[in-house]
């Protein structure tokens, strides 16, 4: 292959699988991994998930203050990072969104699981990009 990410497709039989991007272009740059670049571009991205951040945020620095370890911080950086990766490809975030509904709402095992398959394939890649 020519080293373009692959997802598989869900629920169709069998699966399909296809690169990642096409047709997929990020709608903004790929922002450094700190705390305001990665807030500026969810501003830019999903400006719904600022709240969560922030709490999230508090909570972190709060445990890193209390263990004396940058690692909490770390963990949120990447954890946002790869939020923002996802985000910030309009297809990609739409195909999560809808693989996460189908994991919420399926009756059908097979559905659920191709759909929890495709949540874990989507965020595996995003962290593979912001970690290259």
């Amino acid at each position: 292959m020519d080293g373009a990410q692959w997802h598989t497709t869900f629920p169709e039989e069998p699966m399909s699988v296809y690169p990642v991007g096409s047709g997929d272009e990020p709608v903004v740059e790929r922002p450094e991994r700190t705390l305001s670049a990665l807030r500026e571009a969810l501003a830019r991205v999903a400006p719904s998930q600022l709240p969560l951040m922030e709490a999230e945020r508090d909570e972190v620095f709060a445990l890193a203050a209390e263990t004396q370890s940058v690692g909490p911080v770390n963990g949120f950086l990447l954890r946002w990072a790869v939020a923002v990766e996802i985000e910030r490809h309009p297809e990609t975030a739409r195909r999560l969104r809808e693989a996460e509904r189908i994991v919420r709402t399926a009756a059908d095992e097979r559905a659920l699981t191709a759909a929890a398959r495709e949540v874990a394939e989507i965020k595996a890649a995003a962290r593979r990009a912001v970690e290259a």
